[in-house]
C-alpha cells in the first residue's frame, strides 16, 4: 500500500499528518509513504527528522487586498500553482500512491487536486472551525473531507461527506492528567496554576499585557504562573520585570515550554492563542482556557476557533487591544476561585475534543486506499 500526504506550513498542518503516517505504519507496517510539501517550509525538516521522504513544489498564498503589488503577488501566485500542478502530476506518476490526503497548507491543492482529476482516492483534512481557502476549493474534488469539530460540518455544502473525526494530537499527550503532571513536575497538588502561552515566538502586545498581569499577583500568594514569553522576547521581559522589581515567587518566567505536554495538563487555567493545533490539544486534556485569538492570521480564523469554544463553555474569549491586564487578571481568577465554572469548562471542553482521532483519520484513509475506488 502506498499513501501520500501533502501538508505544510505550519506545525499544526503538519503533526496530525506525521500522526497519522505514524499510525498507519503500526497497522500496515510495509505501507509507503510519501510527503509533499511546499518548498522552503517546516515540513522540509520535520518531515525527514520522522523518517519519511518528502518532495516539494513551490507555491504561495493569494493576497486579500486590491492594491497594485498584491495583485501583481497574486498572479504570480497563479503561475506558481500551474507550475506546482504539473509537478504534484509528475510525483503521482511516479510513487503511485492508493490513497492522497491533506492535512492543511496551500500545498494541499495541487496535489489533491492532480490526485483526484488521475483517479487517487483523495480526502482532506480541516482542523479549523471554518473551512479555509484551500479546503473550500478542494470541498467538490475530495472524495471525503474530515474536520476536528463537530460544528464545522454546517460550513460545508454536502454535509454528508464530512466526517468529523477530531484533529490528532501528539503522542506525549496521550495518558497525562492533571494530579499525575503535577506529580512529574513537582508542583503542589492544590495550589492554582495558570499557563500563560502564545506561541513559540512570543507576542509583543501579549507580554505587555503579562508585565501588568503580574504586577496584580501579588493580590492573590496562592496563585502559580507558569509563562513563556517566546524565543523572540525573553530578554527585553526579564528586563522590564527586573526593573519593576516584579520577582514574585510564584512565577516561572521562560523563553519557552519544552515539556508542554505536561505543563498543560497540570494547568487549571491557560491563556492561550486560538489556532487549531492548541484547540485539539486543549480538548483533549479537557482544559479551561482563557483564548486571546490572533489578530494576524488570515480571514480570522483564530477568531472563529474560539468563538466555537466559548459558545460550547470551554473557553472565555478576549479580543486583542479590547481588553487590558486588569481585565485579563480578573478573568483568570474568577475562573480559578470557582471549582464549579473549572470543572464545567473541563466537561464542556473534553465533549469538544475526539480522543481517538489518529485512529478515526487513520481508518478512513486506509479505507479509501483498499476501495480502489471513488466514492462521489
Amino acid at each position: 500500500m502506498r499513501v501520500l500526504f501533502t501538508c505544510g506550513g505550519t506545525a499544526g498542518h503538519i503533526n496530525p499528518a506525521l500522526g497519522v503516517a505514524g499510525r498507519i505504519r503500526q497497522i500496515v507496517p510495509d505501507a509507503e509513504i510519501l510527503f509533499v510539501g511546499a518548498e522552503g517550509h517546516m515540513e522540509t525538516e520535520l518531515v525527514p527528522r520522522e523518517g519519511y521522504p518528502i518532495k516539494t513544489v513551490r507555491i504561495s498564498g493569494f493576497r486579500r487586498s486590491m492594491k497594485p503589488r498584491m495583485i501583481a503577488e497574486n498572479i504570480r501566485a497563479v503561475g506558481r500553482v500551474v507550475s506546482a500542478c504539473r509537478l504534484a502530476k509528475k510525483y503521482i506518476e511516479e510513487f503511485q500512491p492508493d490513497v492522497a490526503v491533506g492535512t492543511g497548507g496551500y500545498v494541499c491543492y495541487p496535489v489533491l487536486k492532480m490526485a483526484a482529476d488521475m483517479g487517487v482516492p483523495t480526502a482532506v483534512h480541516e482542523s479549523n472551525a471554518v473551512p479555509g481557502l484551500t479546503t473550500k476549493l478542494l470541498e467538490k474534488t475530495v472524495d471525503q473531507i474530515m474536520v476536528g469539530l463537530a460544528d464545522s460540518r454546517d460550513f460545508y455544502k454536502d454535509p454528508a461527506k464530512v466526517e468529523v473525526t477530531g484533529t490528532p494530537v501528539r503522542v506525549d499527550f496521550k495518558g497525562l492528567d492533571r494530579a499525575k503532571a503535577r506529580r512529574e513536575l513537582g508542583l503542589d497538588p492544590e495550589r492554582p496554576l495558570a499557563l500563560a502561552v502564545f506561541g513559540s515566538l512570543g507576542a509583543d502586545y501579549m507580554n505587555e499585557t503579562m508585565l501588568g498581569f503580574i504586577r496584580r499577583m501579588g493580590e492573590k500568594p496562592d496563585m502559580r504562573l507558569i509563562y513563556a514569553t517566546g524565543k523572540r522576547y525573553y530578554e527585553a521581559v526579564r528586563e522590564k520585570l527586573d526593573r519593576a522589581g516584579l520577582r514574585e515567587p510564584g512565577v516561572d518566567v521562560r523563553e519557552y515550554i519544552y515539556d508542554m505536554p505536561k505543563v498543560m495538563a497540570a494547568a487549571d487555567v491557560i491563556i492561550c492563542r486560538s489556532g487549531a493545533s492548541t484547540i485539539s490539544e486543549l480538548t483533549y486534556l479537557g482544559k479551561p482556557a482563557v483564548m486571546v485569538p490572533s489578530p494576524n492570521v488570515v480571514n480570522h480564523h483564530q477568531e472563529k476557533n474560539a468563538r466555537v469554544m466559548e459558545k460550547a463553555g470551554a473557553a472565555k474569549m478576549l479580543l486583542e487591544g479590547r481588553f487590558d491586564a486588569d481585565a485579563l487578571y480578573d478573568t483568570v481568577t474568577g475562573l480559578l476561585g470557582d471549582k464549579a465554572a473549572l470543572a464545567a469548562m473541563h466537561e464542556a471542553s473534553l465533549r469538544l475534543g475526539v480522543s481517538d482521532a489518529t485512529d478515526r483519520i487513520a481508518s478512513i484513509v486506509l479505507g479509501l486506499a483498499e476501495s480502489g475506488k471513488r466514492t462521489r
